[in-house]
């Protein structure tokens, strides 16, 4: 006598009581499951909360003309925070990025200005510098195995003081530059706001980066070395080159950041970008991309770049001095690595 299939017994339409027994998460754990698998979803809401707070809290913050100064000043954050991304999604951190972009930038004005340059040689002459920078960064992670935070903070200070030494802490103004180096800040309208070409390239920069790091080999790889150097490594993955891959790439990124700097400011200085570092990795953490390496996307990097520019121009709007700014954005810093670590937790 052969038992009865209980397959048979169950129709398509009959819920599984075990497997809903069994599923037992509770609905804060869906949230957190829901915002592990889109990573960009937390800093989307952030956003938009923002915009409506600061929006009902100040008339001009919706304003055409103060929308296009948010852009304008994201574009030089955006750029530096997709440098960042790439060293971040490695377990890494970059804390030279801002002064590598001013060094870069007093090359090229000078370079055209002083030595007299044509300026697509000048930005050339950038370019190597910024990748000369990068390389440094990566050499000393990979060869000498020394931690990122460290490296970065020592070459931060080289960085420093080269570009003072190397400027004479002048400011090459744009009245004197080519025309093509201050290319990056002129605008034109869409829709009642003024777009910098800055912005354009910033955008069209996220884009390369999405493509290649969700599309390419290199970039799966870059996820996986930050997931687990070790099982990359014994999957056949050169770590090292990987990683000394990244810092030459955020180098070259920052070389453009320089031409959008020099554009957004119409001046080269050897003072500019102050809290650059800071809310670069802001901008990082906010967007998504975990601190401890192989998960983010550089869109939810562009958000958080646009959180870290709402919040600045609202604080300001709303007559708050720039240290409070300042404060309000380290406080965004540890709230969003305390929920990158929430998130971390997740049971699979």
């Amino acid at each position: 006598m052969s038992l009865p299939d209980n397959s048979s017994l169950t129709s398509p339409g009959t819920v599984d009581l075990a497997s809903n027994f069994l599923d037992r998460r509770t609905p804060l754990d869906r949230i957190r499951h829901t915002l592990h698998r889109f990573p960009a979803l937390s800093p989307a809401i952030v956003l938009v909360l923002a915009v409506i707070v600061f929006g009902l809290l100040n008339d001009r913050f919706l304003a055409p003309s103060n929308l296009s100064l948010i852009t304008q000043q994201v574009a030089v954050v955006g750029t530096l925070a997709v440098a960042q991304t790439l060293v971040i999604l490695t377990a890494g951190i970059d804390l030279s990025v801002g002064a590598v972009m001013v060094l870069t930038s007093m090359v090229i004005a000078q370079s055209a200005t002083n030595n007299g340059l044509p300026a697509p040689f000048a930005l050339v002459v950038g370019l190597v510098v910024g990748l000369a920078a990068g390389a440094l960064n990566g050499l000393l992670v990979t060869v000498l195995r020394l931690p990122p935070f460290i490296v970065t903070l020592g070459t931060l200070n080289v960085f420093v003081a080269l570009t003072l030494l190397y400027s004479n802490g002048a400011t090459v103004r744009g009245t004197n530059m080519p025309k093509l180096l201050t290319f990056t800040g002129q605008t034109f309208e869409v829709v009642g706001v003024r777009i910098s070409f800055g912005v354009i390239i910033m955008l069209l920069l996220y884009i390369l980066l999405a493509f290649i790091l969700g599309r390419t080999a290199w970039g799966r790889h870059v996820y996986s070395v930050g997931d687990d150097k070790e099982s990359a490594r014994l999957a056949g993955i050169p770590v090292n080159k990987v990683l000394l891959s990244v810092y030459l790439a955020a180098g070259a990124i920052l070389a453009l950041g320089a031409w959008i700097q020099i554009g957004r400011s119409n001046a080269a200085s050897p003072n500019a970008g102050v809290d650059l570092n800071l809310d670069s990795i802001t901008a990082v953490v906010i967007g998504g991309t975990s601190l401890f390496g192989g998960r983010g996307t550089v869109w939810g990097t562009l958000l958080g770049a646009l959180i870290v520019g709402v919040f600045r121009n609202g604080l300001s709007l709303a007559g708050l001095d720039v240290l409070y700014q300042t404060l309000a954005v380290g406080v965004l810093v540890i709230v969003a690595v305390s929920v990158d670590q929430w998130i971390r937790k997740v049971r699979k």
